[in-house]
C-alpha cells in the first residue's frame, strides 16, 4: 500500500481513501484519519479490498462495539452456518448459489432497502457506522445512493428551520415493513418499540446540524398524523434532491463505510437473475434516543 490519502468526491460529502490495507490491523494514525474523514465527509469509499468475514469484522471492531442482534440472514437458514455473528448477509443468493425467489424474505427485504433510511434508526440502540462490502456486483443497477443530512439542513429556508427546530418525531423499525405488507420483524417486540428523536440533531463529530428524517418516521409530536407524515415526506424529498445525493456503482472488492448519523442511503433496482453478494457489519452508537414514555410530554 502507498501512503494513506483522502480524496474528496464532493466538497464536503463523500471521499475515497487509498493507501490503507483493510485486511491488516489498523494503526492508531490510520484509525484516527478514518474517523476524521468520516466525520467530515459522511461516506468513505475503499476500492480493491476483498475482505473475508473475519477481516470485515475486525475492521468494524476498530470503531466500536458491533451490532449483533439483527438476524445474520433473513432467509435460507442453511446459509447461517457460513455467516459469522455480527455479519449481515444482504446477498440475493441462497446457500446453494441460486438466485432467491421473488417471494423469499431476503428478496423482500432487499426491495424495502430501496427506500431512504438510516441503519438502526427506529431501534432503542441506534447504529453509528455501517460497513458494506461487495463480493460480487451486478452489471446493471444495484447502486447504493447516499444523501447528505447536513447539507439538507443547511439548505432549509428559515421558516422551515423554525418549524422543525423543536419538533420531536417517532421512528418505528417496523413502519416501512407494515407499509409494504411484511408485518412485524421476527426479532421481537424489543425491536418494534418506537424511538423518539428531535428532527434537528447536532452531529457530534463535525458539529454540524442534521435534518433527522428517514422512511421510518411515523409521527411528529404535536401534529396530527396526516400533517406530520406529509411534513416528513416533504422533508425527505428535500433531503434527497439530486445535488445532495451520491450514487455508488459497486465493483467486487469495494468497501463503503458511512456514518448513519449524517447520511441516509438506499439500494437501487437491479436484475435479480444476476448474483449480487454483499455483507454488512455495523457499530453501535452511544447516544440513545429520547425516552418514549408518554408522547404528550413532547407535544408543543
Amino acid at each position: 500500500m502507498n501512503t494513506p490519502s483522502v480524496k474528496p468526491v464532493k466538497d464536503e460529502f463523500i471521499a475515497t481513501i487509498t493507501g490503507i490495507d483493510l485486511r491488516s490491523p489498523l494503526t492508531t494514525s490510520n484509525r484516527t484519519m478514518i474517523d476524521a474523514a468520516i466525520w467530515r465527509y459522511g461516506v468513505l469509499v475503499f476500492h480493491d479490498q476483498p475482505l473475508t468475514q473475519d477481516e470485515q469484522l475486525a475492521f468494524g471492531e476498530s470503531f466500536g462495539t458491533l451490532e449483533t442482534s439483527l438476524p445474520r440472514r433473513y432467509a435460507d437458514e442453511a446459509a447461517l452456518k457460513d455467516s459469522r455473528v455480527g455479519v449481515l448477509d444482504l446477498s440475493n443468493v441462497t446457500s446453494q448459489g441460486k438466485g432467491a425467489d421473488k417471494n423469499d424474505q431476503i428478496t423482500l427485504i432487499n426491495t424495502i432497502n430501496r427506500v431512504w433510511h438510516s441503519d438502526g434508526l427506529g431501534l432503542q440502540t441506534p447504529f453509528r457506522y455501517s460497513i458494506l462490502s461487495a463480493q460480487s456486483a451486478v452489471s446493471w443497477g444495484g447502486e447504493t445512493q447516499f444523501a447528505d443530512l447536513r447539507a439538507a439542513y443547511d439548505a432549509l429556508d428559515e421558516r422551515t428551520k423554525q418549524l422543525v427546530a423543536d419538533k420531536i418525531a417517532l421512528f418505528s423499525f417496523s413502519f416501512p415493513r407494515q407499509v409494504f405488507g411484511l408485518g412485524l420483524p421476527e426479532a421481537g417486540d424489543k425491536q418494534v418499540a418506537p424511538a423518539c428523536w428531535p428532527l434537528v440533531r447536532m452531529h457530534p463529530g463535525s458539529g454540524r446540524k442534521v435534518l433527522w428524517v428517514d422512511s421510518k418516521l411515523c409521527e411528529i409530536c404535536g401534529m396530527t398524523l396526516p400533517e406530520g407524515r406529509i411534513l416528513a415526506q416533504e422533508l425527505l424529498e428535500h433531503i434527497t434532491q439530486r445535488e445532495r445525493v451520491y450514487s455508488h456503482k459497486w465493483q467486487a472488492g469495494d468497501v463503503v463505510m458511512w456514518d448513519n448519523r449524517s447520511v441516509l442511503h438506499r439500494g437501487r433496482r437491479f436484475d435479480p437473475t444476476e448474483r449480487r453478494a454483499m455483507r454488512r457489519v455495523s457499530t453501535l452508537d452511544d447516544v440513545p434516543p429520547l425516552p418514549y414514555g408518554d408522547r404528550r410530554a413532547y407535544e408543543a
